[in-house]
């Protein structure tokens, strides 16, 4: 993907949306943020609420969210060490586009959902032939 906070976008009135994908996008990177919304959260904290991925994951996507200026490092001199993330105000900007994406994903996945199970009968029903079969809104072609 081409970064467009650096480079030149051919598109004009698009140029501020794959600005805002660059920055928010991945698949981390959105998760981190709405995990942080609700305040500050340590390396670890962040980790359990994300055990799908790895540490090194979240730790890239981290070092991209602070040099963007999306999220703040605090290093608090105790020992043991301890690492405080949060948003910054710039940051702050992206809840409600967060929280947005949060409610989009909620309607869209039920939909998903129900439309993944009424297929999962369909298949059941015809024995597992190989069908076209449409269900809501998708087309399932050569479904087995």
């Amino acid at each position: 993907m081409k970064d467009f906070k650096t480079e030149k976008c051919p598109d004009t009135t698009a140029c501020p949306v794959a600005v805002t994908v660059d920055v928010i996008g991945g698949k981390w990177k959105g998760i981190i943020l709405y995990n942080l919304i609700s305040g500050p959260k340590r390396f670890n904290e962040l980790g359990k609420l994300m055990p799908y991925t790895t540490k090194r994951m979240i730790t890239l996507q981290l070092r991209e969210l602070e040099q963007d200026g999306i999220v703040h490092r605090e290093i608090h001199r105790e020992i043991p060490p301890k690492v405080e993330y949060s948003l910054t105000p710039f940051g702050e900007t992206l809840k409600p586009i967060i929280n947005l994406l949060r409610d989009w994903g909620e309607m869209y996945g039920n939909e998903v959902l129900n439309e993944a199970r009424d297929l999962r009968k369909y298949v059941a029903s015809i024995g597992g032939r190989r069908q076209n079969q449409k269900v809501g809104n998708r087309s399932f072609k050569g479904v087995a």
